[in-house]
């Protein structure tokens, strides 16, 4: 689906990879309706967007509270009229600690954000995007969503989970006139970790250029868009995403203890 004048819907379009997508969607022509949780954040990107604001409308929402999606979903399509794309790529990772540290509250929100969050739009934008003549789907998982990353458990399976939930989405809506790709991107340059409540250095996100190993969002959320308009069904977004991906199908085993060696060296870094 081409998103020139296509109506969408972005989460976590308060920074990094979800800023970049706001920004980009508007540069193509697309409206653009983003949501965050936080409004400081929101009103950064709008400020960002500058000429391009008039197609963007901003609306703060937690997307764990499912009566509020519901409400704000309401809210959205009287003001659009038309919504004809969702890209769920709000997120957040836990601390990097073993299932057995994780109390039972950091898992909850852990899942409450990455899985139900998705599932809440989706199920609330999906009635009226079967009513389109077209329309498109985008969950983005992640890496840690098709292989394990010691210390990234609870966070992997939440992605996971969105992994599942959009290719049965995916064999469930392919007769009609919507379209499912799911997203698995690599390690990205966002504030991902301090937006998730953890201590780490801020990240210049809006840096086009790579942030040592990682990719810049600007680069994802063009490849992200790319696939969209490609149909796709997956896509891999960054080298390290493709390269384990290969390594996964080739041997599950070897590529988990050779992730499990890089989480020692990286968190021993760290520690150091």
């Amino acid at each position: 689906m081409k998103v020139q004048n296509k109506n969408i819907v972005v989460t976590g379009a308060g920074g990094g990879m979800g800023r970049q997508l706001v920004l980009a969607l508007l540069n193509k022509g697309a409206g653009v309706a983003a949501i965050d949780i936080n409004k400081e954040a929101l009103d950064e990107t709008a400020s960002l967007a500058g000429k391009n604001g008039t197609n963007l409308s901003c609306y703060v929402l937690d997307i764990t509270n499912n009566l509020a999606v519901i409400e704000t979903v309401d809210v959205i399509l009287k003001q659009f009229k038309t919504i004809d794309g969702l890209i769920n790529n709000a997120g957040i990772i836990q601390a990097f600690v073993g299932v057995n540290e994780l109390d039972y509250d950091k898992i909850d929100r852990v899942f409450n954000v990455n899985f139900w969050g998705t599932l809440y739009l989706t199920k609330a934008f999906l009635p009226h995007l079967l009513t389109r003549p077209e329309a498109h789907i985008v969950n983005v998982s992640s890496m840690g969503g098709f292989m394990s990353f010691p210390t990234q458990t609870i966070y992997g399976a939440s992605k996971a989970a969105v992994k599942i939930l959009t290719e049965g989405l995916y064999a469930e809506l392919k007769d009609s006139a919507v379209r499912v790709t799911v997203i698995h991107p690599g390690a990205i340059a966002t504030n991902i970790t301090v937006n998730s409540g953890l201590a780490g250095p801020a990240v210049d996100a809006g840096n086009s250029k790579n942030e040592g190993m990682a990719l810049s969002p600007v680069i994802a959320a063009d490849l992200i868009i790319k696939a969209m308009e490609k149909n796709k069904f997956r896509a891999t977004i960054g080298k390290d995403a493709w390269v384990l991906d290969k390594l996964y199908r080739l041997s599950p085993k070897i590529a988990t203890n050779f992730i499990g060696k890089m989480m020692k060296k990286s968190l021993a870094r760290q520690g150091s």
